[in-house]
């Protein structure tokens, strides 16, 4: 990565072909900078014994703002912002073999927000793409184009909305002569004051995809963790959270099988861990196997 946003890509096995100095194989004796000893012991170790003297030949470059840069999908795509301060935002999906770029392939999330939102491909290893907002997390697809399958297009699986209301708010403002006067003005799509998604994130084992949302409500935020089908997006169950949640603070969340932490950084290094256990509800398993 580069400080003017040109990222390349290096042929790791054509580097160690071209610089390696002398193969070496752990346990076994070997000679070194005029020291013999045994590679991987101490104080031997292991020599640093690829240099490399001459500047490899890249096997792909791309310029994206700030370096962002992620491969996926199948066939192999990859994800970047054009480098423009004016294009922050704004995601293009291109094939990695020719960098065409995908139909639909410009994904930008409408959203007024002191957050961006981000995009990522989706860690289940299914091809598909992530993109979440504070009010939206979109699942996107790569599909090829009807009548040719050279070319490949984005379009949406599911989408997860936040639970709020759009709608502008009527202030009253009385001028000095007493005549009142209505103001609109519309809130911004992470207003504490409205559900926002703050974490979204895949569990391998259970196939679920978990999201955790935010509200402020007077003066202490309410959170909930909710799972949601990883295949259809649907939502099956909704967990709230005991402590509050300050938007100020760091906060991470952590989701294996049936235990869920919350770690928040308070601020002078302070941190609080919270540990839930989900345990199996009798009269709840009976109704599911009753409607089975």
């Amino acid at each position: 990565m580069y400080s003017s946003g040109l990222v390349r890509l290096y042929s790791f096995q054509a580097i160690t072909e071209q610089f390696m100095q002398q193969k070496l194989d752990l346990g076994c004796a070997c000679r070194w900078g005029g020291t013999t000893g045994t590679v991987g012991e101490a104080p031997f170790g292991i020599p640093c014994n690829i240099k490399i003297t001459d500047a490899p030949s890249p096997l792909f470059e791309v310029s994206s703002l700030e370096n962002a840069f992620q491969i996926g999908g199948h066939p192999w795509h990859y994800i970047i912002t054009p480098n423009k301060k004016k294009q922050k935002g704004v995601f293009h999906i291109c094939a990695l073999k020719d960098n065409s770029l995908a139909k639909n392939g410009i994904q930008e999330m409408e959203c007024c927000s002191l957050e961006s939102d981000w995009i990522y491909f989706h860690p289940d290893a299914s091809g598909r793409i992530i993109h979440v907002g504070p009010n939206q997390v979109k699942v996107l697809k790569l599909n090829e184009v009807e009548n040719n399958s050279a070319q490949h297009q984005i379009s949406e699986d599911f989408v997860i909305l936040a639970n709020r209301e759009n709608k502008n708010e009527n202030l009253p403002t009385v001028t000095a002569s007493g005549r009142v006067v209505k103001k609109k003005f519309n809130l911004l799509d992470d207003d504490p004051e409205q559900e926002t998604f703050k974490i979204v994130d895949y569990e391998d084992e259970l196939d679920l995809l978990s999201v955790v949302a935010v509200t402020q409500i007077d003066a202490e935020g309410k959170a909930h963790l909710d799972f949601h089908c990883n295949e259809y997006g649907t939502l099956l169950k909704s967990i709230p959270l005991v402590e509050s949640w300050d938007v100020t603070y760091n906060h991470e969340v952590y989701f294996d099988r049936d235990l869920v932490l919350h770690i928040e950084q308070k601020p002078s290094r302070v941190f609080s861990c919270y540990v839930y256990q989900m345990v199996c509800d009798p009269g709840e398993e009976k109704e599911t196997t009753n409607r089975s």
